[in-house]
């Protein structure tokens, strides 16, 4: 493994015999496993209480900045559902927020830039990140790697596509009115800004890969509101540019977006090992939409998570159903889990498909 000065193209991180074979990197290679692994976006945060009492009187980015509180919540999704992965706490802004771009995590909003970038001289904000900007990141993932042994630790980063819409917006938005004035309006600065993202994202996935992540997912929010052809033609090659950048590490690479149907052949083109499908698209309808040589993750309705327990099963199992003749399957939810689920019902879950797939 290289030491943190991010080589021109990264070297091939060899986790341990117990970590590589553990069900959830096996599924991601397209390897026969013992069970279908499990993990949740969103898994550890506002659904668990153990959770709000470690995080109660911090603010969102504070948190993230904190070694010990950070590994503490990584692994308590993992403690309690007993899920085979867990995922980096932390926030997609963080990188933004570290090579410091004015924003905050407001509190039912989310991200709110200060500053929005709408012409080239904002892309002053936007300096190169070094791994010095984010030392906390390294610290809290050695120490989450020698808690979690064998289960495997899932970084992540913002896709260049959504941390420009933030950014160019000033926050979250429904239509995306200034994202999509400047990709049509001025091309030019649109793709600027994506190549400016994809090396920042670049490095970010690359602290985190060479601090002991076993894996990467790179989520695209908001990239569902673009059709193919401006998807293919303004934002598939910085994403690429983020997969290429971490090639190299030989770690499996997820790509993730929500409403991304009419995108998802696009998506595993972009560079993915793995494609990340939500729960409006038939796994087995993915699967011929991605075509071979990629697994898929996914894919139940996290609002079904708050009906009957006997209803959930019947979705799990139409899930299932759907996954079962995939080259590689991670179950998951088609989104995060939803701040008001009933931690319970997640730890069933998690024990209910295991059971179903035990091979």
């Amino acid at each position: 493994m290289s030491s943190l000065g991010f080589g021109q193209s990264g070297s091939t991180v060899v986790p341990s015999t117990a970590l590589r074979e553990s069900a959830f990197l096996k599924a991601c290679r397209r390897e026969p496993v013992p069970h279908t692994p499990v993990w949740f976006m969103r898994q550890a945060g506002r659904s668990l209480p153990e959770f709000l009492e470690v995080r109660r009187g911090i603010a969102m980015l504070d948190s993230c900045m904190m070694p010990e509180l950070v590994t503490e919540i990584t692994l308590q999704p993992v403690r309690r559902h007993g899920v085979d992965a867990a995922v980096y706490y932390s926030d997609i802004v963080v990188p933004l927020k570290a090579i410091g771009v004015d924003l905050d995590i407001k509190p039912g909003v989310g991200p709110v830039v200060a500053r929005p970038i709408r012409s080239r001289e904002d892309l002053a904000q936007l300096r190169d990140l070094q791994p010095e900007d984010v030392p906390y990141v390294t610290e809290a993932i050695r120490m989450l790697v020698g808690e979690l042994g064998a289960t495997p630790l899932i970084g992540f980063a913002g896709a260049p596509f959504t941390l420009a819409s933030y950014l160019v917006e000033g926050g979250p938005s429904r239509n995306h009115e200034h994202t999509k004035a400047m990709m049509y309006g001025d091309p030019e600065l649109w793709t600027a800004l994506l190549d400016r993202l994809a090396v920042i994202a670049s490095a970010f996935l690359k602290v985190q890969i060479e601090a002991g992540a076993s894996a990467v997912q790179l989520f695209d929010s908001w990239v569902g509101a673009l059709k193919p052809a401006d998807y293919r033609r303004l934002v598939m090659p910085a994403s690429a540019k983020v997969f290429d950048s971490v090639a190299g590490y030989g770690v499996p690479r997820i790509h993730f977006g929500v409403g991304t149907g009419e995108l998802l052949g696009l998506m595993g083109e972009a560079g993915a090992d793995v494609v990340g499908v939500d729960w409006r698209v038939p796994l087995d309808e993915a699967a011929r939409r991605v075509g071979p040589g990629k697994a898929l993750q996914g894919n139940l309705d996290p609002a079904v998570l708050f009906a009957p327990r006997e209803a959930v099963r019947a979705q799990t199992d139409e899930v299932l159903a759907a996954a079962s003749g995939l080259e590689g399957h991670v179950f998951n939810l088609g989104h995060g889990v939803l701040p008001n689920t009933d931690p319970e019902a997640l730890t069933a879950l998690v024990e209910y498909v295991h059971e179903r797939t035990a091979r």
